[in-house]
Formats: structure tokens, sequence, C-alpha cells
């Protein structure tokens, strides 16, 4: 064992001993929680005076459609007497607020948004629905949405408001048309999207690797992963680098392992002159699809990633036949999935590397893409600003049980067919922690952090594999250590471009987007890298021009903004 990785051992060794008072005290058992349905007991707070969390007298309905999934139907595996029409959320909303939650219909994946789509193109929407920025601007144009300006303005807590403004302005403002809030937007965090090399360290250590610190390490490296029988089992079986059909999955997509090459599909990027350039049809590009494209006729990459979504590559990791995929901070729990059939399987977060060794750029996007919008006409268009802000309140204001309604520790978030949240809880709540392994004093510790904190415990005192994920995540060298390193060394390149979606975006981005995807897959799959240029001429021919003229010409309103301020 490496002197290293005792001190690791050392720290977490004290950190277990220290937390052993604060358990005796507070040892409630997560299974007993999910041993049946969860019965809601209203509480007393003057925060439930507020008109935003006023009760319907009588009850009404609110009208949803639902995507569901393997990993919806595994959550509801593990919750007896739960189920996706009746659970803990669904039995709040009603108990608290008296809206009863009604799924109109439901449907997985591809079917679930040729479904929706087609529901938006008719008109017949249900009451509530999440749709996308060009959705959201076709169904204004439409008509057949409600303006929610005003339900924002008077049902919003405080509170609510002041997590929808935490990363400023730019949110609410995605919404707006016409100077008119059509939508509520769901809170996607910009930093806490940065990705991390997730790589399986028992592999590195039986084939006597080195942990990669440029790109042509981690090529080598998942070359052995891929040939060198890293199982020991004598079969040709495995593979190095996981990669999707769906290029952008934010774990076990591309968009970091191109961010090595300075390539940045996916965001906005100023160039030499001043001005933004899509990442997607640079130059750097070239190099980076090259690469992948040697690698996948080596036999590096899987032979047919081209038709397995997250779900089925998830199986493989699974199954033990991957050992590298980049992802975010929850890359831990789908890494975690290979510990179910091989208990000895390790995995590592690690910075992710560049060409020449240097600190990399990792790539952020700003813009929520997804919004929720209520019918034109709906009876009681605030309802959804009241779960909002229930939701809210109960995993993380004053009167939260974030162990009963958020993580307990299986992801019950999802059972609410809403689900915002404070930006920059993840990586507040790691804070704390590194705080707190500091000073000793874990009392300190807020609900959620709290509830990371114990996970992580069980996991060393009582072997609880729950908590493995948590740890990878949140631990002295987990993932979010990592991002503040990011921090630290200034590696975070944001998205220039947060503004609501120009003309040609509304009409021509997602046909833009999927050329762009597609030609990727094409350019893995062999397609000759001499027409490289070629695709970028189509790209500029379909839309991309015009749609770069119109994002510069907001980027220079928003620095001529910016120094009438500065005046």
């Amino acid at each position: 064992m490496h002197k290293r990785n005792i001190s690791i051992y050392i720290i977490l060794f004290l950190f277990i001993v220290a937390s052993v008072t604060l358990m005796s005290c507070d040892d409630d058992s997560i299974d007993t929680k999910e041993d049946s349905l969860i019965q809601v007991q209203p509480q007393e707070s003057k925060f439930y005076a507020h008109k935003g969390l006023a009760k319907y007298e009588p009850e009404i309905e609110l009208h949803f459609v639902r995507e569901t999934g393997q990993g919806l139907n595994e959550l509801i595996n593990h919750l007896p007497g739960e189920t996706l029409e009746k659970n803990r959320w669904t039995e709040l909303y009603k108990q608290m607020l008296g809206i009863n939650i009604i799924y109109d219909w439901k449907a997985e994946g591809d079917v679930f948004s040729r479904k929706l789509g087609s529901v938006i193109t008719s008109g017949n929407i249900p009451d509530v629905v999440w749709v996308n920025d060009q959705q959201l601007r076709q169904l204004y144009r439409a008509g057949l949405i409600e303006d929610l300006t005003a339900v924002y303005e008077e049902y919003a807590t405080s509170f609510t408001k002041e997590v929808y403004t935490m990363e400023g302005s730019r949110l609410i403002e995605s919404a707006t048309i016409d100077g008119k809030m059509m939508g509520i937007p769901q809170i996607d965090s910009t930093i806490e999207k940065a990705q991390y090399i997730w790589i399986r360290t028992d592999w590195l250590e039986y084939l006597e690797l080195a942990e990669p610190k440029t790109m042509n390490d981690l090529i080598e490296i998942s070359k052995a992963f891929t040939f060198e029988d890293p199982d020991q089992n004598n079969i040709d079986d495995t593979l190095g680098l996981a990669i999707t059909k769906h290029l952008w999955d934010p774990v076990m997509g591309i968009t970091n392992f191109m961010a090595g090459f300075d390539a940045y599909p996916g965001i906005w990027i100023e160039n030499e002159y001043g001005e933004l350039v899509n990442g997607g049809v640079q130059e750097e590009v070239k190099e980076a699809l090259s690469v992948l494209q040697n690698m996948y006729k080596a036999g590096i990459l899987d032979d047919e990633f081209f038709l397995k979504d997250g779900n089925k590559v998830k199986k493989q990791i699974a199954a033990g036949k991957i050992g590298i995929l980049y992802g975010e901070q929850w890359g831990s729990f789908v890494a975690g999935v290979s510990r179910e059939q091989n208990p000895d399987a390790q995995w590592k977060p690690l910075p992710i590397v560049s060409v020449t060794g240097k600190e990399v750029k990792v790539p952020l996007k700003y813009n929520s893409n997804s919004y929720l919008v209520v019918k034109k006409g709906t009876t009681h268009p605030e309802a959804i600003m009241k779960m909002i802000n229930l939701y809210l309140e109960k995993n993380w204001g004053e009167t939260s049980e974030y162990e009963l309604f958020y993580s307990t520790p299986y992801p019950v978030w999802q059972l609410s067919p809403i689900n915002p949240y404070p930006a920059s809880k993840n990586l507040d709540a790691f804070r704390q922690l590194e705080a707190v392994r500091a000073s000793g004093n874990f009392a300190e510790l807020e609900q959620e952090a709290k509830s990371i904190y114990e996970n992580i415990i069980h996991y060393f005192t009582e072997n609880n594999e729950a908590g493995w994920g948590w740890e990878k995540t949140y631990g002295v060298n987990g993932a979010f250590s990592i991002l503040e390193q990011y921090i630290k060394n200034d590696s975070l390149l944001y998205d220039r471009f947060y503004g609501p979606p120009t003309t040609t975006m509304v009409e021509m981005k997602t046909i833009l987007d999927n050329y762009i995807h597609d030609s990727y897959v094409e350019f893995i799959l062999g397609r000759s890298m001499n027409e490289f240029d070629l695709f970028v001429e189509k790209w500029k021919e379909m839309g991309g021009r015009e749609m770069t003229e119109e994002v510069n010409e907001w980027y220079q309103n928003q620095s001529e903004n910016t120094v009438q301020v500065n005046q």
C-alpha cells in the first residue's frame, strides 16, 4: 500500500472516530422509513402562513405527464408501498397544499420525447408540462400558455426567490419573452456540471499503471484496459473508455474528453478577436474526433456504442466490462454499480487531462433548457408555484426533512414531478464537511451535509454499500475536492452565451445540434477527416452563420451595457 493511501485511511479513521458520539445520539434507521408508504404529518410553522403555501379547500387536481425509465423503476422497487402515483411526495402535496397529482400518461425515453412533441404540436398539453426552450417559444407564439409573471412575484416565497437567483438573473431571463415570464425554469447548476475522469484503480494496480496525467496516458490506459485482461478472466471482454450513443451525456459522454484537445462542443467561446464562436465547429474538434476515430478502429471503443444508451452502457459497467468514464460528480453512483457483482471493484475520480499535460479548461454550460409551463386557462396557475415552494422548503428550508423527502439514501426526490434545488447545494455540503473534518464538530452540519456524512459513516462502520458513492463524491479525495482544485486554478470555462434563444436558435438549434452530433458519430465510425471542413461549411449554411451573428449581436449589447454600468 502506498504511503499516500495510508495517510488517507488515517484521516478517514479519525473521521469515523469523531462521529461515534453523534451517531449514537442520532441512529434513526434508514430502512424503517421505507417499510411502508410514508404518512406525512403537517407541521405548524409561521413559514406556512405565506400565500404561496396556502392549502386548497376543497382539493384540486393538477395534471402532468411523466417520463419514466429504468432508474425510476428501480427506485420504486426499493420503496415498498409506494408507486409513482401514490408516494411520499404526492401525499405531501395533497396533505399540505390540497393538490392531487394526476399523470395523464407516462412513457420512457425516446417514446416520451416523441409523444410530448406531438402533444405540443397539437396544443393538447396537460395543466403543467416540462418543455425545452424552443417548445416554450412555440407554445407562447401559439398563445397556449399562461403568463406567470404575477404568479412568481406574488406566490414565490422569499426562500424560493433566493434559490432562483443564486446564479444571478440569467435563469429568470431565459424564461422571459417580451418582458413576460412564460415559464418556470428548471434550476440547473452551472459549476456543479464540472466533470471528472472516473477510473478503476484496481485495474490500474493490477496492470501496474500510473494515473493519467495527459491524454496520451489516458488513451494508453484505455488500450491496456481493453487488451491486457484487467479482470483476469482470460477472456477478451473488457473495454477502457465508455461512451454512449448520446455523445453529450453528463456521464459516459465525450464532452470533457474533447476538452482535453481544447475542443468545446456545446458552448460558445470567445476567439482571439473577442467574438463568440460555436465550440463545436472549431479546428480543435477535428483533432479530438480523429483520436476517437483511431480508438474506434483499434477496438478500444465499443464497436456498437452508437446503438447503446446510458442504461445499456451502465449494464456493461455493472458486469465489470468498462474501466474509464467521464462524468459529473454523480458519476460515482454509475461507477459503483460494478461493485454489485464485484465488491472489490474500486474507482477514483481524477481531474480531466489535456494533450500537453497542462491545466485543462473544464467546459460549463449556463443555460437552463427546461421549463415548467402552465396551460392557458388553467384554473389555478399558481398551484405549480406552491409545489415549488413546498419542495424547496421540505428539502432545504427551515422545516426540512431531507432524509425523508430527498435522500434516504435512495433518491426519493425523483418521486416528485418537479425538483428545483439550490444551485450550489452539493458544493456547499462538501465545504461544510471539509470544515467539520478540520474542526471535529460534526454537530454543526446542516441537514443535507449531515445526511451525506451519515451515509459515508455507515459505509465505513457498517459496510453499508449505499454510502460508497457518497464517499467517492464528498470524501477527502472525492469529486468535489477536485472541483475545489478547478476553482482555485481558474480552470472552469463558462459558456459565454447565456441569453434567451435567438430567432435562428428557436427555428434551427435542435436541427443544428443534431447535425453536429450525428456528424461526430459518423467521423468516429470512420468518415474521412478530410470532410471536416465540408461539415463545418454545411453547418454554417444550415443556419449556423446566422445564429453566430445573432449571438454576437447579443454579446455586443452585453458589453455595451457593462460599460454603461461601470461608467
